[in-house]
């Protein structure tokens, strides 16, 4: 049996968490641009593509959730979830050989293309959250302790953040200038498959987890959408309420910010990842002072400070970054580089501190059910509100006519500045949140 705190054990952190993360980042990420690369410059499919993949993240957490408490195994769910994520990427890309040779022949084409495309990243966000969502964050509960807290705090928190870093250059390389998909969906589905055989023989389940069956399957399943037992838990119920508000902002630019800095700015797809991943290198540096506060259980404060910092990232690329002061040729860009920078300590730090203190409230007994809970706040509820934000602002402030002569949309400075804005929201459900922490602790 692997001990918490083992070489083996941070293997596995690491390892599975980082590979999950850079599969999260080409759906985040490379998913919108090669949409718009392949199929249309049109936010619209983006935002059909983001619901239908946020809907089937759900309803997998909260299947593979009930599945997983019952039976009391979390290996096999990450172990498979993992190798079917990984050949569904794959599927994925070959969607783009629909449109092969048929540019400027007609809607209908580009309609076929869309619905495929919107398909593939539903079954494959489906698989993925059973097995990075479900499997691994509750196996990642199960093994998280007093000693081990921040650590594996500042673990969740940075592997998004070098997940999108390598996701981002390596992905920028892979694509090129000539916009190579299929490459970079081979390249990163082919290690998502190695990584979850890898965890079929060097995986073990925690020592302490054991079946949790509460009467039939059914009954089980639908006792998690009792709400009024989840309003009781009241700390979590803010604490995820702020979650929810956080990520409808951050889901309104950050989706778009690949097309933002190709299409906007005019990056070519390798300078757009070596930009991005600079910034967000220089950012992640914030989780190793903010790992001690976490273990003294100052998750309040840290959460307040990165909403600030976000803020100010967002709005400093809304305020003064525009195509004409921008040298698409170089990496240094001394404004954007900071807002970037920025952007990303308040991203990071705010899912360091609200992983930690979320998980710490979750019943013991349920803890695969109170990640499909999670899920609901973190992925479906941001991804279905903020394209409804998002869009009329594209559409609103990047309409253009292309060269086939189809109207098309770019996402503009504007979205940022609305971003920048919405963010400072979360604060309002932080407030109630903190006070409870503070009655938790006997402060």
């Amino acid at each position: 049996m692997k001990k918490r705190n083992s070489f083996g054990f941070w293997l596995l952190i690491w390892g599975l968490g980082i590979a999950g993360q850079i599969c999260w980042n080409m759906e985040n990420q490379w998913f919108n641009t090669f949409v718009y690369a392949k199929i249309a410059k049109d936010p619209t499919i983006i935002s059909i593509m983001v619901g239908v993949s946020a809907t089937a993240t759900t309803i997998s957490t909260f299947i593979f959730g009930c599945v997983s408490d019952r039976i009391g195994k979390r290996k096999i769910l990450i172990s498979l979830g993992y190798i079917l994520w990984g050949v569904f990427t794959i599927a994925f890309g070959l969607t783009e050989f629909i449109t092969s040779g048929s540019v400027g022949q007609g809607a209908n084409i580009m309609m076929t293309a869309g619905i495929a495309v919107i398909s593939a990243d539903a079954i494959m966000s489906f698989f993925g959250s059973m097995g990075n969502d479900i499997g691994f964050n509750a196996w990642i509960n199960d093994n998280m302790n007093d000693s081990n807290r921040g650590q594996l705090g500042a673990a969740i928190a940075t592997q998004p953040i070098i997940g999108t870093i390598l996701g981002t250059v390596v992905g920028g390389m892979l694509v090129g200038e000539n916009d190579n998909y299929m490459r970079l969906f081979l390249v990163m589905g082919g290690a998502i498959i190695l990584f979850g055989i890898y965890s079929l023989f060097a995986m073990h389940d925690a020592e302490g987890l054991k079946p949790s069956k509460k009467g039939s399957f059914g009954q089980q399943f639908f006792s998690i959408f009792n709400f009024k037992k989840y309003i009781e838990l009241k700390e979590l119920a803010w604490v995820n309420l702020a979650l929810a508000v956080y990520f409808i902002a951050f889901n309104m630019y950050f989706a778009h910010i690949g097309n933002y800095m190709i299409y906007y700015l005019g990056f070519t797809a390798d300078m757009m990842g070596y930009t991005e991943g600079i910034g967000l290198t220089l950012a992640m540096l914030c989780t190793i002072p903010v790992t001690k506060l976490l273990n003294n259980k100052k998750e309040p404060v840290v959460s307040f400070v990165s909403v600030i910092l976000n803020s100010l990232g967002v709005g400093i690329l809304g305020l003064f970054v525009r195509p004409g002061n921008i040298n698409v040729n170089s990496i240094f860009n001394p404004v954007l580089l900071i807002g970037v920078i920025l952007l990303g300590a308040g991203y990071v730090l705010f899912l360091q501190s609200i992983t930690v203190w979320s998980k710490q409230l979750y019943p013991e007994d349920a803890r695969g059910r109170f990640e499909g809970i999670r899920i609901l706040f973190f992925v479906l509820i941001p991804m279905i509100i903020a394209p409804l934000l998002a869009n009329p602002i594209i559409k609103r402030s990047g309409e253009y006519v292309d060269e086939n002569g189809f109207t098309a949309y770019l996402p503009t400075h504007t979205l940022f500045l609305a971003g920048a804005v919405l963010v400072l929201l979360t604060i309002l459900p932080l407030i109630p949140a903190a006070k409870r922490h503070r009655e938790r602790l006997g402060k």
